[in-house]
């Protein structure tokens, strides 16, 4: 008898795929967050195959701040067309115009932490008591605290010191009423992971992940796209660079970096040379030492 031998990208894929089959087996009103991101089309690809040849059997959440990238609305439309799956949109400025968060004003205005209470009001709008997100452990201090099936209180709130334990792969998904879990699928990925796997299976991607040229604005080290979203410094001067992007954020906040990458092999080729992460690059981190984690236990992804 032959031996069975698994891939290491398969053994993630068959661990990310047995969560995501838990979570529709566990909870009554499941949801898969989407950002428009290489973690989130990865994710999406993983439900497709949990579930083939039946369609995915919840809907996809992307909250709309407003400030996206147009290439990432442009492959959200289109992937979401393809998959033939419900997308909710929740948006920032509709919590702007009623009065439930203020905007930031000043060069370094942004509306990252502003999505936190759309998500919130979205997720109690449609009753969601598990929300799916592509958030890996290796991405940022914080995240990697977080355990697969990740509690939230009645207020979205988490909790980092009271988690629960997760032995031999089973999940409690109990809960009180109000509350819910945010569930992490592939939270063992590496950023080398994500990419081979991409490579492997040929998941098509926006092209700010792909070398390209653009008007940039480098502040504090980080170079951002030149937009209608972003106020300039008066020392500061718009330069075409050629650069790809490592993650998708908001325009004002996402960094890029210099890169002549235009395929998948240079990309990985790059990705193993590199020596910070790709949130490295994002500029809401750089708020201070626990920005991520103050966001995260007021409610955030």
């Amino acid at each position: 008898m032959g031996q069975y031998y698994l891939s290491h990208l398969k053994e993630l894929e068959s661990e990310a795929i047995y969560v995501i089959r838990e979570v529709v087996s566990q909870f009554e009103r499941p949801a898969l967050l989407f950002s428009g991101g290489k973690d989130s089309i990865l994710l999406a690809h993983l439900a497709k195959k949990a579930f083939y040849p039946a369609k995915i059997p919840f809907p996809l959440i992307h909250i709309d701040t407003g400030h996206n990238f147009p290439e990432t609305l442009a492959f959200r439309d289109a992937l979401i067309n393809e998959l033939g799956v419900n997308l909710v949109v929740g948006s920032v400025q509709k919590s702007i115009d009623q009065g439930r968060v203020r905007e930031e004003t000043g060069v370094n205005a942004s509306r990252n932490a502003l999505q936190t209470v759309t998500l919130l009001d979205t997720l109690e709008e449609l009753k969601i008591d598990a929300a799916m997100g592509g958030a890996r452990r290796d991405e940022e201090k914080a995240r990697a605290k977080e355990r697969f099936f990740s509690h939230r209180d009645e207020f979205g709130q988490w909790d980092p010191k009271n988690q629960r334990p997760e032995l031999w792969s089973l999940f409690n998904g109990k809960k009180q009423m109000g509350e819910h879990f945010r569930i992490f699928p592939i939270s063992n990925w590496t950023e080398m992971d994500v990419w081979q796997y991409i490579k492997e299976e040929g998941i098509s991607l926006p092209s700010l992940y792909f070398a390209h040229e653009r008007d940039c604005v480098v502040r504090d080290g980080v170079i951002l796209a030149n937009s209608d979203y972003i106020s300039l410094k008066p020392d500061e001067e718009i330069k075409k660079m050629l650069v790809r992007y490592r993650t998708c954020g908001d325009m004002p906040i996402t960094g890029a970096v210099e890169s002549d990458a235009k395929d998948l092999d240079k990309i990985i080729e790059e990705v193993a040379t590199t020596r910070t992460t790709e949130r490295g690059t994002r500029a809401d981190d750089k708020r201070g030492e626990t920005a991520m984690e103050d966001r995260k236990k007021s409610g955030y992804f």
